[in-house]
This record gives structure tokens, sequence and C-alpha cells, in this order.
């Protein structure tokens, strides 16, 4: 495996809670920072969440702050998005990535697929 491999996201209604996977090739889980990202309909990717699995802080954007947490699993090189009390403004595409830091798109340089997250109100 030489890239980052997304899976979870779905659909569920306001209040609701979903949980993003992203798998990495263990060298880069070892190494990099990992961000999320979400891309709501018909904007750009911004930042949700920057953390690293060895260590260091964990940023989040305003906007999900006490509402999604970022976790790992060190035995499968895997890290989670975990969205709680979701709202309708956070249906989009979400991204993990690696290669950045904070919560800039531009500093990350290699990316999941993608995943659909629909929050209905």
């Amino acid at each position: 495996q030489d890239h980052l491999m997304q899976s979870g996201g779905g659909s569920v209604q306001a209040g609701g809670s979903l949980r993003l996977s992203c798998a990495a090739p263990e060298f880069v889980y070892k190494l990099d920072r990992f961000g999320w990202f979400h891309q709501a309909p018909g904007k750009g990717r911004e930042g949700v969440a920057s953390f690293s699995p060895t260590g260091g802080p964990t940023y989040y954007d305003d906007s999900v702050k006490g509402r999604f947490t970022v976790s790992q699993d060190n035995a499968k090189n895997t890290v989670y998005l975990q969205m709680n009390s979701l709202k309708p403004e956070d249906s989009g595409i979400y991204y993990c990535a690696t290669g950045g830091y904070g919560l800039h798109v531009k500093e990350y340089t290699l990316w999941g697929q993608g995943t659909q997250v629909t929050v209905s109100s």
C-alpha cells in the first residue's frame, strides 16, 4: 500500500454521528502528521483537524471543536475522525491527507480518495 485508504461516511440525520477511517502505509503513519479536510458542495477544501499519531499538538477548526475528535489505532496504521452532533453544514466530502502540519490544504501532499458525508435536517 502506498496511498491513503479512506472508509466510513454515509448519511445521517442532524445530531447523529459518523466515524471516518484513514489507513496509511506504515512509513507514512510513523513519520507524518495527518489532516482531515472538508469540502462542502461548490466550495474548496477546508481544514477540520490535524494531529500526529506519534505525538505533538492536535488542532481543530473552530467549527468542529467539541464535536469532532481524532484518534488512532497503531496496530492498524489507521487514523479516525469521530464526528458527533452533526449538522447539515457538515455535509460534503471528507479527505484525509499527510505531509503537512496545520489546517492548510496546500501543506499536504498525499491525499485519500475522499468519502461522502450527508447530514439531513
